[in-house]
């Protein structure tokens, strides 16, 4: 997130919040003085809900609200409290496989994710309550959208493409409205150029319409548009958008797409270069960030 002249946050040297996959650490950053009091109360909030009734739900909320904060160990440290209370939950795994994301950790994320699948599948869909609300204040994916989610971009940033499709796909039968649909549609996109499935990645871009109705994945919907050849690369890279706080996330989100694009595109040294750009960013956090930190570190790994 940007710093303003008027910012709090940390004022002493924490231990990192995560170490990348280059091996660099990230710190909870400082935030302008409304964000971080907003982030602030809403963890006092949290923190008093689950002390005074430390239910599923309450372990829940105050572990997303740590992971809001990037405090992302302490965050899954909740949460695994609260499985050795409610063993069979498949939202206290589904959350903190999330968070196993955002530490790097893939291999733990797809346990957990995996066994939340196993646990939710057969149930109906279960809209989940936004703990950042999107600009209508209106949910939009549900538990089970976010478990084959969260569990096919474990396998994407792992590089294992393979299961990556299989959980994309199988997302695809969740995804009930157009948000939905071009995030999904997004990643499967990717994974198939990644694997050589260029017909199928062209087919599926059929799906992406300009009349789409998009209330919060504005980035998937550019980086779609950029693959069908209606945005060019640098329209991308040109990031404006009114909340300063949201700048780094979609620069890290279109990012990673142009990335991307110049590497299907025979460009690896350019798509290095975005890589790079990316991880030369502010928010970490952002799926995007991680996925180009993956990108770089299979290069120094060749």
């Amino acid at each position: 997130m940007l710093a303003t002249a008027l910012s709090c946050g940390p004022t002493e040297k924490k231990d990192p919040a995560v170490i990348s996959l280059l091996g660099k650490p990230y710190y909870e950053p400082m935030r302008s003085m409304q964000a971080q009091a907003r982030l602030d109360t809403n963890l006092a909030v949290a923190k008093r809900n689950w002390t005074a009734d430390p239910s599923e739900d309450n372990y829940i909320w105050y572990g997303r609200r740590l992971g809001y904060l990037l405090r992302y160990k302490e965050s899954v440290d909740i949460m695994t409290k609260g499985l050795t209370k409610f063993p069979n939950s498949a939202k206290l795994l589904r959350h903190r496989g999330h968070r196993y994301i955002s530490m790097r950790q893939f291999d733990k994320a797809i346990d957990d994710l995996a066994k939340a699948e196993e646990r939710a599948q057969d149930e109906p869909l279960e809209i989940e309550p936004d703990g950042q609300p999107n600009k209508l204040n209106m949910p939009l994916s549900s538990l089970q959208f976010n478990i084959r989610y969260h569990l096919a971009l474990a396998y994407y940033l792992k590089g294992d493409f393979v299961n990556a499709e299989k959980w994309w796909l199988e997302c695809m039968k969740t995804c009930v409205n157009d948000d939905l649909t071009v995030a999904t549609v997004d990643w499967l996109y990717m994974t198939y150029r990644r694997t050589g499935k260029n017909d199928e990645a062209s087919a599926l871009l059929t799906q992406v319409k300009d009349s789409m109705n998009i209330i919060e994945n504005d980035s998937y919907y550019n980086r779609l548009k950029m693959y069908q050849g209606k945005l060019v690369p640098e329209d991308l890279l040109k990031v404006s958008v009114a909340d300063l706080d949201q700048a780094p996330i979609t620069m890290a989100t279109q990012g990673y797409g142009v990335g991307n694009w110049y590497l299907y595109n025979g460009d690896a040294e350019q798509a290095k270069q975005v890589f790079e750009q990316v991880v030369a960013g502010e928010f970490f956090g952002a799926f995007g960030f991680i996925a180009s930190e993956a990108e770089l570190a299979r290069w120094e790994n060749q």
